[in-house]
């Protein structure tokens, strides 16, 4: 089969030598330069270049998911995406992984039977009185109530974040996305995953389930909301529809409503919004709200945020 001759559709992105084979494919076409061999046995399209610079954590989201679906093809049954590479299946946050340091799928078995032996995979034994596997995201994965049990040992803060972004409840509001889709998760049933038996990280993941707010959109926020709990600063409202007169100056991330002060969080997922930001913290400055904008840089130091918020509540 000639190299530049396309691919049966029926192999997906990622797929074994073996399912190749079975198609007709040859093993010139498999040598191909639009192929990569991410695992023994294993053959991937290359994905398309992207176009445009992509915020590091959405990166390394799309990067974990990447690995996953070309991991796909060699599990074997009772085998399933967890942990971390579950957590991204789902869409949510996790802490940046140190550059230099590569990203590993990790893969479960559950109960009993061999464990997955394979470069960059990290290999787990599951409880089957703990874990729920589900199939609804086209492969085997832990779900996202039993992934979040699994990640006990993140950053207590990354923990409240993964948490906020499973249990949020997707509200009505002006201009709200999907008001009315379930949660992924909710706090009860997080906490009756910690109960149901011994997991590593159990404590932080009992306190945990204490922070963990409906209402978080964004694991910046959360990150926010817990610096200046810890901090002794009263805890704020979340992503609240602020209006005066009637008329709607705009959705804040974090509120002190008696004191009018709103704290806005600006990362790189505002850069197109840029413009309509600036008129939506005009509205509420105008409105006689004070107005803490939180970049990265300033959420890197903390000492600084705290000081800040702390003068604007008059404390």
């Amino acid at each position: 089969m000639p190299r530049s001759q396309p691919l049966p559709e029926d192999l997906g992105a990622s797929f074994t030598i073996g399912a190749a084979r079975d198609l007709g494919v040859g093993a010139g076409r498999l040598r191909g330069g639009d192929l990569i061999r991410p695992y023994s046995g294993v053959r991937a399209r290359i994905p398309p270049r992207l176009e445009r610079e992509e915020d590091p954590y959405a990166e390394q989201r799309r990067l974990r998911i990447e690995q996953a679906l070309r991991y796909a093809p060699r599990l074997r049954p009772r085998q399933y995406f967890s942990h971390e590479t579950a957590a991204a299946l789902w869409g949510g946050p996790l802490p940046l992984v140190p550059q230099g340091r590569g990203i590993e799928v990790h893969v479960s078995t559950l109960g009993e039977g061999p464990l997955v032996r394979a470069a960059g995979v990290v290999r787990h034994r599951g409880d089957p009185r703990l874990v729920r596997v589900r199939t609804d995201l086209g492969v085997p994965v832990a779900s996202p109530v039993s992934t979040w049990a699994q990640l006990g040992r993140l950053p207590f803060p990354d923990l409240v974040a993964l948490g906020d972004f499973l249990c949020r409840v997707w509200r009505r509001g002006v201009g709200r996305p999907q008001p009315g889709r379930a949660p992924l998760a909710t706090v009860a049933q997080l906490r009756s995953a910690v109960a149901a038996g011994r997991r590593p990280g159990g404590p932080s993941l009992r306190e945990a389930i204490e922070w963990i707010r409906e209402d978080s959109w964004s694991p910046r926020e959360s990150e926010v909301r817990c610096l200046l709990v810890s901090a002794g600063l009263p805890e704020p409202e979340l992503n609240v529809d602020l209006f005066d007169g009637g008329a709607f100056l705009g959705c804040v991330d974090l509120v002190y409503r008696a004191q009018k002060v709103a704290i806005e969080y600006l990362g790189r997922v505002h850069a197109d919004s840029w413009g309509t930001d600036v008129e939506r913290l005009a509205r509420l400055r105008a409105a006689g709200w004070t107005v803490i904008e939180v970049t990265a840089e300033l959420l890197a130091d903390p000492r600084e945020l705290v000081r800040r918020v702390h003068r604007a509540l008059g404390f």
